[in-house]
């Protein structure tokens, strides 16, 4: 019988040349960031050709889309990283010591890890708030401007989740399709587990060990394909379609928090966090036994949902009335 999985390729590593001193310390998620905000700048750039940051009193620049990015850069990163520290982890160290969290080294080792651990939705929140600075400070219209950037947000989100693939994390829960795949630091099963012996049976996984690394849902790039490329492709189709400023802006957050929401029934939960909420609360997190069971990523994609709908309503009836005005 052909094995039904596949194992994660021995020759990817989170570092790009990692027998090669100095430049050990490259990685490729690093690398994926720089990809996602080129990518960002060059949609922009394709949007600022269209006329679609422009309006009766100011025509848009390169040099006011490199500002607007820059921005955002700078907030999303802090937020994404203050959000992680403060809702995934519960070591207490962040807020013990809370000049750790933009500190690169491990606190224990020293060695060199970068900022490891970053949120979406604390980067949301910080990249939309470093936008709306920047609107305000050149009193440009937030919304035309938010829904210029949602359209080249999927796709460099994209570099994002194919990095964290790289890096072997944040896997999904275990899974007997032919596309499971077997991530290095994923937690392993005892052998002797009847269970683990028939699942490895059903995939024809030959166990010779004490403990054995089960194939999981790759979930990082069902997020890449789903929240990245299909969403990407939905909002670039209808940049020219908008029917008011903040349209898209709405679509983009529920689109991503329905995604996301429903992607987090195949992802495994942080370990430490667990469910959020859930009818069994003995429920294990490495497989899906309950839809009711749900993730802290879903809670608040549960959120992002509700707040799209608060921007497409507010912003829709702010449109309304000013059209009545004029």
């Amino acid at each position: 019988m052909l094995p039904l999985f596949i194992n994660y390729p021995s020759w990817i590593h989170p570092e790009i040349f990692p027998r090669i001193p100095f430049l050990g310390l490259l990685r490729w998620y690093g690398l994926m960031y720089v990809f996602a905000f080129a990518t960002a700048f060059f949609i922009l750039k394709k949007e600022l050709r269209e006329g679609l940051l422009d309006n009766e009193n100011y025509k848009a620049t390169e040099d006011d889309i490199l500002n607007f990015i820059a921005t955002g850069i700078v907030l999303l990163i802090i937020g994404a990283r203050i959000f992680s520290t403060l809702i995934y982890d519960t070591s207490g160290l962040y807020r013990a010591k809370p000049w750790l969290i933009f500190w690169p080294f491990d606190p224990a080792t020293r060695k060199f890890t970068g900022l490891a651990g970053m949120s979406y939705h604390g980067g949301f929140i910080g990249g939309l708030l470093g936008m709306i600075l920047w609107c305000k400070r050149h009193k440009q219209n937030v919304f035309q401007w938010v829904d210029a950037m949602v359209v080249a947000i999927p796709a460099g989100y994209t570099f994002g989740r194919i990095g964290n693939f790289l890096n072997g994390e944040l896997y999904g829960r275990i899974t007997t399709m032919p596309w499971g795949m077997t991530f290095p630091q994923a937690e392993k099963f005892s052998a002797t587990l009847d269970w683990v012996q028939q699942f490895a049976s059903e995939i024809g996984m030959e166990v010779t060990s004490n403990l054995v690394n089960l194939p999981r849902h790759p979930s990082q790039l069902y997020e890449a394909f789903f929240e990245g490329i299909v969403l990407f492709v939905i909002l670039w189709l209808l940049r020219k379609r908008k029917k008011w400023h903040g349209m898209l802006a709405a679509l983009y957050t529920i689109g991503y928090g329905i995604f996301r929401f429903f992607i987090e029934y195949f992802r495994e939960p942080d370990a430490d966090i667990g469910y959020r909420f859930a009818h069994d609360l003995n429920a294990p997190i490495y497989k899906n036994t309950s839809l009711l069971n749900f993730s802290t990523g879903q809670v608040l994609c549960v959120l992002m949902i509700l707040g799209g709908l608060g921007i497409g309503i507010g912003t829709y009836l702010y449109a309304k009335k000013h059209k009545h005005e004029t």
